[in-house]
């Protein structure tokens, strides 16, 4: 979760891509360039042990778009593929 934020703040499609997993993952990842990333708050993770191949990430995502404040709060699902954790899809809370 937190190497796809940096992927957000850093602007790093490729990156946000490869580590979509294969069966959501779009055609591409649109940013924007006008959104200025805050910060990262982490509040709960499940079942993602070394031995699990499911996990999910509770987390917000504060960003400034156009001088206004907002926050992304969600629920990430991923699944871990060959040793390497995936993002799968997400619910917004």
């Amino acid at each position: 979760m937190r190497s796809r934020y940096s992927g957000f703040t850093r602007g790093l499609e490729q990156y946000l891509l490869d580590t979509w997993h294969p069966d959501t993952r779009p055609r591409r990842v649109r940013l924007d360039d006008k959104q200025r990333w805050l910060g990262l708050s982490i509040k709960s993770t499940e079942t993602a042990g070394l031995q699990d191949s499911e996990g999910k990430v509770e987390f917000v995502a504060r960003f400034k778009e156009q001088g206004r404040g907002h926050r992304l709060h969600e629920v990430s699902r991923f699944e871990k593929i060959e040793g390497r954790w995936y993002y799968l899809d997400g619910e917004h809370l």
